[in-house]
């Protein structure tokens, strides 16, 4: 004898709303991590700001940091003038088209940022960007 069950029989169903919801959530979270893996060359500084400021391309570049002691960077590496020359010589031979993205903290000897361009000029480099963050709207006190 056989004992019919209290619940009906179904059949198993997959609900695709609660799929399409995960779907949509690790998309997103793909999203937003890709966005937050673009390569930071240069070291934390406070940069100036500016209101005419342009986005650059970032590919196939190389950042020079000028902190506010004075000590030159490049691409987040420890340098001294003379080894800046050597290393910005031996990208420029390394690419065809070199681009450098200059970052300074805001209260950094401007003369250090005078010679850096000179060396850069010097050995032929014209595609050059000084990084700059935008400038905060002002606020309206009524």
């Amino acid at each position: 004898m056989t004992i019919p069950s209290p619940r009906a029989q179904k059949r198993a169903r997959i609900e695709i709303i609660p799929l399409i919801d995960v779907i949509f959530f690790l998309l997103a979270t793909f999203i937003m991590v890709s966005l937050s893996m673009t390569k930071n060359r240069g070291i934390p500084v406070h940069l100036p700001t500016s209101t005419t400021a342009v986005v650059e391309p970032r590919k196939d570049h190389a950042a020079i940091t000028i902190t506010e002691g004075g000590k030159l960077y490049f691409d987040s590496e420890p340098v001294s003038p003379e080894q800046l020359t050597a290393r910005l010589q031996a990208f420029k031979d390394t690419h065809a088209d070199p681009k450098l993205f200059i970052n300074g903290d805001e209260k950094a000897y401007f003369g250090h940022a005078v010679a850096v361009l000179d060396d850069v000029r010097r050995l032929g480099i014209t595609k050059v960007a000084i990084e700059t963050s935008p400038a905060r709207a002002p606020v309206d006190a009524r």
